[in-house]
């Protein structure tokens, strides 16, 4: 959705029925995390030909911003294909004490969480 008198432009991606949620709470945490998300990106316009614009990624000072996570099947799957892919990972699956999810890079510096849907339906 462009909106050219304000200078950008939305990307929404997802979007589910309040209806079709679950009403038991294990149910509808693994829904929670397994659907398709609604994630909502702004292109703000001229940005790209702006020399002093710069990107901050919120995981160092000033903090702000930290990440998003994408729910998966398989956190292992998934990192070996970005593995192949040549992604930079801050964090594999099993490094550190958190065992199972895993921390890529995309090439802005932002970070993003790769996790389990079913784990985090039972957390």
């Amino acid at each position: 959705m462009d909106v050219p008198n304000l200078e950008f432009s939305l990307y929404f991606m997802g979007y589910e029925k309040p209806e079709d949620v679950p009403t038991d709470p294990k149910a509808r945490a693994e829904f929670a995390f397994s659907r398709k998300a609604t994630l909502e990106l702004t292109h703000n316009f001229g940005t790209e030909n702006d020399d002093k614009m710069k990107y901050h990624n919120g995981n160092s000072e000033p903090r702000g911003f930290g990440h998003i996570g994408i729910a998966v099947p398989d956190v292992y799957a998934a990192s070996e294909r970005f593995e192949k892919l040549g992604v930079p990972f801050i964090k594999k699956p099993d490094g550190g004490k958190m065992k199972g999810l895993a921390f890529i890079q995309d090439p802005d510096g932002y970070w993003i969480e790769i996790l389990n849907y079913k784990r985090m339906a039972s957390v």
